[in-house]
């Protein structure tokens, strides 16, 4: 990697973590007008302490440390070590979502994880939440240079919570923009469509096209849904303006102000701004107020980002 990708890196784990706390304060409220002032000011309604980061930051953070120690994600230890953060995680933690947290309780063992998530996905009509789509940002740093891949290791890693195939083609997705957008520099949701099942692509272009350059509180109803919820981050990033590095702060927060699931939104589009502008360009009075499991402050998490993207062990 050159400097420009590096710092590109950098900035993915803490572009979402940005994302997520300023997302906190407003999550499940209405949508919000563009002259509401943002800030990292905690509470929300599971009493997040200001600058804090929520469910969706610190299961990206398990995923990271796993990556960042050079494992291959599609690997049935990797996937087994990952499972086991998740639930060390989820014993003490202040919001675990509702699917995540079923999923959990299935779970005897944490290899017996994605059993435990393919019987909850047959047992329920609607499995596919955007719990997956959430922390899959920091997949995209795992193989910068081979897609297919990213795209195994994302949909490896959505499979241990949400097997449903919107949930695990919104991750493929996704992954892919981040090391595209790490790679290049371009914001391209579409180029992944490939990747995806011929009978999926079709589907898969027409949601992004309607969310592309839209207002993203068009998406505020049922953004918990992955689908929705990956239409509201990308209408937020393509409805802002983005010919300059501001455009991951205003970006960041027109995600915020789509409404309800907040902080996941923002957290999404977080990781995907961090990936296309970098660590560089994030307000430094965000980075300074960022903490969250396990103790991590902002310069932790761009270290794991980093050593993620390098496959070597990150402290």
């Amino acid at each position: 990697m050159d400097e420009v990708q590096r710092d590109r890196a950098a900035g993915v784990l803490l572009g979402q973590a940005c994302g997520d706390a300023l997302g906190v304060p407003h999550e499940f409220g209405p949508s919000l007008a563009d002259d509401v002032v943002l800030l990292m000011s905690g509470g929300g309604p599971f009493g997040f302490a200001p600058g804090e980061y929520s469910d969706d930051t610190a299961m990206a953070v398990c995923i990271a440390q796993v990556a960042a120690a050079g494992a291959d994600l599609t690997s049935e230890r990797a996937l087994t070590d990952v499972a086991a953060r998740f639930l060390r995680w989820g014993r003490d933690a202040k919001d675990v979502g509702n699917q995540t947290r079923a999923v959990f309780a299935r779970t005897a063992q944490p290899a017996q994880m994605p059993a435990a998530a393919e019987e909850y996905a047959r047992t329920h009509e609607h499995s596919a939440g955007n719990g997956a789509l959430m922390r899959t940002a920091v997949v995209g740093l795992t193989r910068l240079s081979d897609r297919d891949a990213t795209a195994a290791a994302a949909e490896a890693v959505a499979r241990l919570t949400h097997p449903d195939a919107l949930a695990i083609e919104s991750c493929v997705l996704w992954s892919e923009a981040v090391r595209l957008a790490v790679v290049t520099g371009e914001l391209d949701l579409l180029a992944g469509l490939d990747l995806l099942p011929a009978v999926s692509r079709s589907p898969w272009r027409t949601w992004i096209d309607e969310s592309t350059g839209v207002d993203p509180r068009r998406f505020r109803e049922g953004n918990g849904f992955t689908v929705t919820a990956l239409q509201a981050a990308w209408a937020a990033i393509t409805w802002t303006p983005g010919d300059s590095p501001e455009h991951l702060r205003r970006a960041t927060e027109n995600a915020v102000r789509t409404g309800h699931d907040t902080d996941t939104v923002a957290a999404i589009a977080g990781g995907l701004l961090g990936a296309r502008w970098g660590r560089s360009a994030i307000p430094e009075e965000w980075a300074s107020s960022i903490h969250g499991y396990p103790d991590l402050r902002g310069s932790d998490l761009i270290d794991l980002a980093s050593g993620t993207a390098a496959g070597v062990t990150s402290a």
